[in-house]
């Protein structure tokens, strides 16, 4: 779909023209459903920004920083937008970083490592995971949240504390100050060049840090507040904790929140990732003993200590896999989870004996006792990271959630739970709850909060007031101990610091941004009641995902995000649909944003459901956008009823289309063909999808007459599988029908397929349009012939295509044994075949479907086992296929796949997955002819 742009006023215009002349049209985005988009980040603030641009580069950014300099426009950086304070939102430019920004060096042996800012914090350490390090940051959006924004907010998490955040981790920064200037502070020479071209800035900061070391008061207030987490303001521990000009510029950096500079690269000394660990669960009688024995614990050798009241406990008591005993706590309850680590299985033993050792004065009401098995810590750890989620998910429509993040000294930090407790009965938020970093004294304090009406605005500010008064004055803590400042607690910076300290953040605002251009109002702000404006409206738009909290957590994984919109943003967008529809008053703004969202929040969704795995509590958008697809799929009912009704013909007509096409690739060839296809593309509006040579060839569906075997399998062809064959230049040109008998043979099964196979289907191509009666008819039509063939689920059923497994699996009602080629490989026939290994190198992709059954270690086992070196790129969560979309949607596979060529080895001339459509897309972007692993494990199975 081309780009559409709105004309801007003044200055951005001039902006948009001027940067028009570099930078692709793609990369500047001004029409109001991508600025609306684009205005929210995981806090309860949005502001629309008038320009978003997408930089790739560090000339591009450049540019950008300069012509908004140039213009006096404010700026603001952007990585993942999951910051909770509202640092990442602009009502001017928005620049946004790229997938190119994900480069990484490992250094050292794995004991540094340098990151670009877009790289995530989750793949960071899968990196490091080799070497048994990781990084020392570790906030709970680790998975979605980037390297830009962890050091820029200063971010930490349950087991970083203070020592292993980025402040104390950092080995050296890149930065691009406001002037253009790059510094890497770990190359000699670009520090040289610097202490030649900023000498006046240098001095400048020998002379901040000289005066506050000697103001002993200001000196010792530091090092208090540094004692504890905090993020309030900016890193003021660099003046008394360095005399080097140099030291102290880089650590300034962290916690900045982009008022700064840019931050283009960090590298982190890593923190060991002991391999083994242990969790508990502690219950005590109230929060005065739970902190107590957290003092005691401070003194142990223990990784994570959380806090969880008793109001956050009875929040989770009812969900799968809580203890029994959580369900009978009082309000007044407490609990602690404590985590510690060791090198060796038996030195974890001792430290976990002498941590229970030294509680033994401390009565628990109830307990789990330390545990090393995996899924029982996994467990433990899910009451901890569902509670969030839970407040969530019982909130009333048209509220949001807010997480608040203040830290008190720990020798006071039950006095700090008591009294934050008061606050939440005295302004009536009888749902707050508190859990937090109990080692650090930080608390995290969750509660609902309306903001449609005046006197609930109101009702928040005297609340925010109050606090702010109890954590910052009476116990002299933390405002913000690990969210950043942002816009939320600005307004406080002041009554946190005195006005010496503030007095001295803003002469490092003045010092590295004079025009005042970046990221203002965000940690300085002159409004007192800043915190109060620009807040969020969350309108009730559909029960389907009237909870999304707009976290951002769902990004990471979307196909489209890159093409078109995210599910948060898909869910932003129809949010304000409804509304205007509700109100009647803006006809002109609601009929541009419906044409819009037609295309990116509609069209171009894959509905896969991969956000939903991602999504705190638990939404799948795909279900809203199949919802809106039955609305628009409609008209087409008769016809699609009459392919549910005789979809053998179905079946007949498309191998007649894909002969016809192959015939024409014979005669006419690679380029006379696709210059033909992509006519009639054009013609017909997109109806017909355009030829290339991963085109699959027409297939034969003829079933092998069965061998007689002890053990049975149902095996169901799919649809796509009985009418696609591998393109011409596969390296094993037989059909997959074929190819999976011989793979069942071989390991001693007799293969069982229905007589009246080419009727059959899961219903999946009807779902995804929103035609659930018909999904539904087919998908029992299925269940029913496969309860006959497999006598009453008394033999294993093989699907050979991964979407269709794991939709019947979904839909059956009866007890059988559902399995795709992975799952049935590896549970079933790997161990039965004799395997004569590959000595090359292949490509691996795990489809959607297999990724939310789990079969990522299954896979990589099949692949291992069967391959020299085997292959699965990063950052392709779905290939964006989605069905049909590949075919009339082609941008939405090339978008996803984008980064997969760049990872095919040379020499790697295969690829394997699970899905026949999939492996379109996968060999079309790639450059290697992909085909289902059953393929791979026929050719070295003897």
């Amino acid at each position: 779909m081309p780009q559409t742009h709105n004309e801007l006023d003044g200055p951005y215009q001039q902006l948009f023209e001027h940067l028009s002349l570099t930078l692709a049209p793609e990369q500047l985005m001004t029409s109001e459903a991508q600025t609306l988009a684009y205005g929210t980040d995981a806090s309860f603030y949005r502001l629309i920004p008038q320009l978003v641009v997408k930089v790739n580069t560090l000339e591009q950014l450049q540019l950008v920083m300069a012509s908004c300099a140039n213009l006096q426009l404010p700026y603001t950086f952007r990585a993942a937008g999951t910051s909770l304070s509202g640092q990442a939102i602009s009502d001017s430019v928005l620049i946004l970083l790229s997938d190119d920004w994900r480069s990484h060096q490992i250094l050292d042996n794995g004991n540094k490592i340098s990151l670009q800012p877009g790289v995530i914090g989750a793949d960071a350490n899968r990196y490091l995971a080799p070497f048994q390090r990781k990084i020392g940051p570790d906030p709970a959006s680790i998975n979605a949240c980037k390297i830009g924004g962890i050091a820029a907010n200063n971010a930490s998490g349950m087991c970083c504390g203070t020592a292993q955040n980025s402040y104390h981790t950092m080995a050296s920064i890149t930065l691009v100050l406001t002037d253009g200037t790059v510094l890497n502070t770990g190359d000699p020479q670009s520090v040289a060049a610097f202490k030649q071209s900023h000498a006046s800035l240098l001095e400048q900061l020998s002379e901040l840090a000289q005066t506050t070391q000697q103001n002993t008061a200001l000196a010792d207030k530091i090092c208090h507040k540094y004692r504890l987490k905090n993020t309030t303001g900016y890193s003021l521990n660099a003046l008394v904790d360095f005399t080097d000009p140099f030291d102290i510029l880089q650590h300034l950096m962290i916690g900045s929140e982009g008022t700064l500079a840019f931050i283009a690269e960090l590298t982190y000394n890593t923190v060991v990732e002991h391999p083994h660990k242990a969790s508990t669960l502690l219950v005590f009688e109230n929060s005065d003993v739970a902190c107590k024995a957290v003092e005691v614990l401070a003194k142990q050798a223990v990784a994570a200590v959380e806090l969880m009241d008793g109001r956050a406990l009875a929040s989770v008591a009812n969900q799968a896999g809580m203890p029994k005993f959580i369900a009978d706590l009082d309000n007044q309850a407490c609990a602690l989870l404590v985590e510690t680590r060791g090198s060796q299985a038996d030195e974890l033993s001792q430290l976990c004996q002498q941590v229970m050792d030294s509680l033994l004065d401390f009565p628990r009401i109830g307990e789990v006792a330390f545990t090393t098995k995996s899924s029982e810590t996994a467990a433990l750890w899910a009451i901890r990271k569902g509670m969030f989620p839970a407040v969530g998910a019982v909130r009333e429509t048209g509220t949001t959630v807010i997480i608040e993040d203040v830290a008190f000294p720990v020798e006071r930090l039950a006095n700090g739970v008591n009294e934050l407790q008061a606050l939440f009965t005295k302004h009536g938020y009888h749902e707050a709850i508190i859990f937090g970093h109990a080692l650090a004294g930080n608390l995290h304090f969750v509660f609902t909060q309306g903001f449609e009406d005046p006197d609930e605005v109101a009702r928040y500010g005297r609340f925010m007031d109050e606090v702010s008064q109890l954590v910052a004055v009476k116990y002299q803590g933390s405002l913000k101990a690990e969210h950043g400042t942002g816009r939320n607690m600005a307004p406080f910076v002041e009554l946190e610091w005195g006005a010496e300290g503030i007095a001295l953040m803003q002469q490092i605002k003045q010092l590295f941004d004079p025009q005042g251009l970046l990221n203002p109002g965000v940690i300085l702000n002159d409004d007192s009641q800043a915190h109060l404006a620009n807040l969020k409206p969350m309108p009730a738009a559909d029960d389907l995902v009237d909870k999304c909290i707009e976290c951002g957590f769902c990004e990471p994984v979307c196909p489209s995000r890159s093409l078109s919109l995210s599910p948060r943003q898909r869910i932003v967008l129809y949010r304000e649909l409804s509304e205007l529809r509700r109100t009647g008053d803006k006809p002109l703004r609601l009929a541009e944003l419906e044409k819009d969202f037609k295309y990116q929040g509609v069209d171009t969704c894959a509905a896969v459901g991969l956000c939903a795995d991602r999504c705190p509590v638990g939404i799948n958008t795909g279900d809203l956008v199949r919802k809106l697809r039955e609305k628009h799929y409609a008209k087409h009912q008769n016809i699609a009823r009459w392919t549910a009704e005789h979809f053998s013909s179905v079946a007949t007509m498309t191998r007649l289309g894909l002969g016809t096409a192959e015939l024409g690739h014979k005669i006419l060839g690679d380029k006379a063909l696709g210059a033909i296809s992509k006519g009639i593309t054009k013609v017909s509006a997109g109806k017909v999808p355009t030829w290339n040579p991963s085109f699959p060839r027409r297939a034969k569906y003829q079933p092998p007459q069965a061998r007689f075997h002890k053990q049975k399998v149902v095996y169901i062809p799919s649809c796509a599988s009985r009418t696609m064959a591998p393109p011409t230049d596969a390296i094993d040109p037989r059909p997959l029908l074929e190819v999976t008998c011989s793979v069942l043979e071989k390991a001693g099964y007799e293969v069982l397929i229905p007589s009246n196979g080419d009727e059959l289907c899961c219903g999946m191509p009807y779902h995804s349009k929103g035609m659930f009666d018909l999904a539904s008819s087919k998908s029992q039509q299925l269940e029913d012939a496969i309860w006959q063939l497999s006598e009453h689920g008394r033999w294993p059923v093989l699907m050979d295509t991964s979407p269709c497994a794991k939709r019947s699996k979904e839909q059956f009602e009866r007890d059988l044994d559902i399995h795709e080629p992975i799952g049935f490989i590896h549970q079933h026939a790997l161990d039965k075949l004799e395997i004569a290994q590959l000595d090359e190198p292949v490509m691996l992709h795990l489809t959607c479907s297999s990724r939310r059954m789990d079969m990522h270690d299954p896979l990589l086992s099949i692949a291992k086992r069967c391959a020299k070196q085997a292959i699965l790129p990063e950052h392709i969560y779905c290939c964006g296929w989605a069905g049909d979309k590949g075919f009339t949607t082609p941008e939405l596979n090339q978008a996803a796949l984008a980064p997969l060529k760049a990872q095919v080895p040379e020499g790697c001339s295969r690829g394997y997955s699970n899905s026949r459509t999939c492996e379109i897309g996968l060999s079309q972007h790639s450059g290697v002819v992909y085909q289902s692993i059953l393929y791979l494990v026929d050719e070295v199975s003897l």
